[in-house]
């Protein structure tokens, strides 16, 4: 009898232990689950990198970063403007749902960001660099569920929260020279006028670059899983570079777009007319030279963040977590780069609102070039997924996790991308202290606010004051001739708004529905 129960005990035993086993076969444990290297730069094009397509430019190691990893041509961004898009790639959401219109504006707290929901999930969650939340300090980082911050958001009236800065004025042998974007006042003629007056080992490039390899060491060596945000201020404007990058490009002919008419600027809508020419007469009052110069630096920059980034890949490598991190590469929007006269972004030309987009994870997704259309509300569904997080329901977008890896379900690609912006404080200036009126609006224009829609072939901009963009980009990929009103596209425009005024409307569904608006009664 004894020996019956023992029998019956070891075979309650085993198949005990063999559904275990399959239950963590099929959920991975947390030690298991991926870490996540979310790695980010400001105002890039999605052009400027040699993988995709720019012979010119010198970037290794994105290029070495695309190869291992999904390479996506056509991402574009939720927003052509800093913190709307950041935070759109947090939430999942579109900027007219999360209402982060315009930077410098606080988040609303009851919107839930990706590092929140990884915390949440037992992950280790830091940033590094630019996040540009409102107010910019370690507490409200921390409040979005951050664990380890180390600020630096650029904008001179931010540089008091900088970890940067005070650790440039105890560090750098010339931080007599305060501002960090000052230019060296030794420059022979001929030579880069944007050459930076401070070192290059002591830029915020390079010091965001020190400490993210510093918080990988310190997290790889850790028990739980961990996500690094890691994000670089350049290479946005202004152009200084510091040597040697500054003369990296000396020599070295880059073709810079030809220049729009005044002409041209009429058929623009005119909250365009007047980004174009917010600064008097914008690019038209600069010499080709400088523009040249601009660019040189622009590259420069890059590669300068370029070698920062191999340098963070190296130390994953030699921690050995490479195997088991999710690596991002992205940049939050474009920068036009005085094309159609108009000097950083806020606009929907592609240079603005299409950008770099890399992601990989050895064994799990399949190195490619990817050139359906994107949109980056998709990526945190897309790493949740991965990490087996479940999806929240007032999420937007969706995860792509199915065309880069094997899942065993199919991907539909999307038709359409979405992006949106509203651009008082660019239209007066930079001036925070918007002088709005109530029915007549800012400088003129009663609603700086625009809309895009964009399929493979056609792009549609729509402001609410009746002006209107149109874009056959396989016959005029420069976007230069704005085709909106003309009879022989009305079809075209009519669908393309459809496209749009559908979109506002399905977007907002689960927020219309969402548990939070329901009576304690309700929800019963």
């Amino acid at each position: 009898m004894i020996r019956k129960h023992a029998f019956f005990l070891a075979v309650f035993v085993a198949v005990a232990v063999s559904g275990m086993v399959a239950a963590a076969d099929e959920k991975p444990s947390l030690a298991r689950r991926p870490n996540i290297l979310f790695i980010m730069t400001d105002q890039q094009r999605w052009d400027c990198v040699g993988a995709n397509g720019n012979t010119i430019i010198k970037t290794p190691n994105l290029d070495r970063l695309a190869e291992q990893g999904a390479n996506f041509s056509h991402a574009f961004v939720a927003s052509p403007v800093c913190v709307p898009s950041r935070i759109s790639f947090f939430t999942g959401r579109y900027a007219h749902s999360h209402r982060n219109r315009v930077n410098y504006t606080p988040l609303d707290h009851s919107e839930v960001l990706l590092q929140a929901r990884l915390k949440e999930a037992g992950y280790r969650t830091a940033s590094i660099g630019k996040l540009h939340y409102f107010p910019p300090t370690v507490e409200e980082a921390k409040r979005t569920g951050l664990d380890i911050v180390e600020l630096h958001d650029g904008a001179s009236f931010t540089d008091r929260y900088s970890d940067y800065v005070k650790w440039r004025q105890a560090n750098d042998p010339k931080s007599s020279i305060a501002n960090y974007h000052t230019l060296a006042k030794d420059i022979a003629p001929g030579r880069n006028p944007f050459r930076a007056a401070i070192d290059a080992p002591y830029t915020d490039t390079a010091w965001t670059g020190e400490r993210a390899r510093h918080w990988l060491e310190e997290l790889s060596h850790g028990t739980q899983p961990f996500f690094l945000y890691v994000s670089f201020w350049k290479p946005h404007s202004p152009y200084d570079v510091a040597a040697p990058y500054d003369s990296m490009y000396d020599g070295v002919e880059i073709p810079i777009p030809e220049s729009v008419t005044d002409d041209d600027l009429q058929t623009l809508p005119l909250p365009l007319q007047k980004l174009a020419t917010r600064n008097g007469l914008g690019v038209l009052a600069r010499p080709r030279e400088k523009v040249e110069w601009a660019y040189r630096s622009y590259y420069g920059t890059i590669s300068h963040v370029d070698r920062e980034i191999g340098l963070l890949l190296d130390t994953l490598a030699a921690s050995g977590q490479a195997e088991n991190t999710l690596v991002v590469f992205t940049s939050d929007h474009g920068d036009q780069l005085f094309e159609h006269h108009i000097t950083d972004k806020n606009c929907f030309f592609e240079p603005s609102v299409r950008v770099p987009f890399m992601v990989s994870l050895p064994g799990r997704i399949k190195p490619a070039r990817y050139d359906q259309l994107m949109e980056t509300v998709d990526l945190m569904p897309t790493l949740l997924e991965f990490v087996g997080v479940p999806e929240p329901r007032e999420c937007q977008g969706r995860s792509f996790a199915p065309l880069i890896a094997d899942l065993g379900r199919p991907y539909t690609p999307h038709d359409a991308v979405f992006s949106e912006n509203i651009i008082p404080e660019v239209i007066t200036g930079g001036n925070l202290n918007l002088p709005f009126e109530k029915g007549k609006g800012v400088d003129g224009i009663r609603h700086p606010d625009a809309k895009m829609v964009r399929t493979e072939r056609w792009k549609y901009c729509y402001y609410p004051e009746g002006y209107a963009e149109l874009y056959d980009l396989h016959a005029d990929p420069g976007e230069r001739t704005n085709l909106a009103g003309r009879a022989e596209v009305h079809a075209v425009e009519e669908d393309m708004r459809t496209r749009l005024l559908n979109w506002l409307i399905d977007s907002v569904e689960t927020d219309e529905i969402a548990p939070r608006w329901l009576l304690p009664e309700a929800k019963k």
